[in-house]
């Protein structure tokens, strides 16, 4: 076995190992994509379920936030 023989090796060993980092990295982006959608579509549901039938936003106004009051009338 010759020099080039090992260094032929090393780099089939090397490119053997950036194939399995890069297909990790794919399945591991691929998880990390389904993990977003699923996580965008909840948020969309729950926007959804926050709204009544005529559009607007279930929550009502508090007190704090009301500008109509005794002082300003």
């Amino acid at each position: 076995m010759n020099v080039d023989d090992i260094v032929a090796e090393k780099i089939a060993a090397a490119a053997a190992r950036a194939e399995v980092a890069k297909r990790r990295r794919a399945a591991l982006n691929a998880a990390r994509q389904r993990g977003l959608a699923q996580r965008h579509a909840a948020k969309l549901r729950n926007q959804a379920s926050a709204r009544t039938t005529d559009g607007s936003e279930t929550d009502t106004p508090s007190a704090s936030n009301d500008t109509t009051t005794k002082e300003n009338s």
